[in-house]
């Protein structure tokens, strides 16, 4: 009888043992790179609606034209009827990024955006902090906000 060669049942056990914790590593690795792949698309679309809200806020004058200014809307004002800068104190879209004239915007149904705009001074001159912060429902302590400050 000839000696047959092969695999002992020691060495499989190991090579067994040696593909199953590459396996999972492989697999913790695939877990984690999913969980985190939209937090890059969040962050891009948060920007873009911080931007947009304090794009819209800057074009306004500092102070109301009427001279009523009152640190915040004038009775009566929405915000497609904003005409300054502290008209946006205290805004906040919840359930969704709006656009100028109050209108959800399809898409952005998750994030939540909030305004506040405090009168300081730069150099002695009068100013406002405006700061928004943009924040999405599905991402527990995600937060993003934009600062600039307004001059005359």
């Amino acid at each position: 009888m000839q000696r047959q060669h092969g695999a002992t049942l020691i060495e499989l056990v190991v090579s067994i043992v040696i593909i199953s914790v590459t396996l999972s590593s492989v697999m913790m690795l695939i877990v984690r790179t999913s969980a985190s792949s939209a937090d890059p698309l969040l962050r891009t679309q948060a920007i873009a609606i911080a931007e947009s809200y304090m794009e819209e806020i800057l074009t306004q004058p500092l102070t109301d034209p009427s001279g009523g200014d009152t640190g915040g809307p004038e009775t009566g004002e929405v915000r497609a009827t904003f005409d300054d800068v502290t008209d946006y104190h205290g805004l906040s879209d919840t359930g969704g990024a709006a656009d100028q004239t109050g209108s959800a915007i399809a898409g952005l149904e998750g994030y939540n955006v909030a305004v506040n705009v405090t009168s300081t001074a730069l150099n002695g001159a009068p100013a406002r902090r405006i700061e928004v912060v943009v924040t999405y429902d599905g991402e527990a302590g995600f937060a993003f906000p934009l600062a600039a400050y307004r001059m005359n």
